[in-house]
């Protein structure tokens, strides 16, 4: 489970995946909207991991 925590690292060190302006979302190129949407997903990947692992009992 503790894998889903890479998935933000993948998704915004790969810069050639998300240097580009166009889909803009209300004005703000994707470069930006991009990266934003990126921390609310993080701390839901975060919070999905601290629960399972308190569940069983690892944390």
């Amino acid at each position: 489970m503790r894998v889903l925590l890479l998935l933000p690292f993948i998704g915004l060190l790969w810069l050639p995946f998300y240097n580009s302006e166009l889909p803009a979302l209300v004005g703000f190129p994707f470069f930006y909207w991009y990266q934003l949407l990126w921390v609310p997903l993080t701390a839901l990947l975060i919070w999905i991991v601290y629960r399972h692992e308190y569940e069983s009992g690892e944390a």
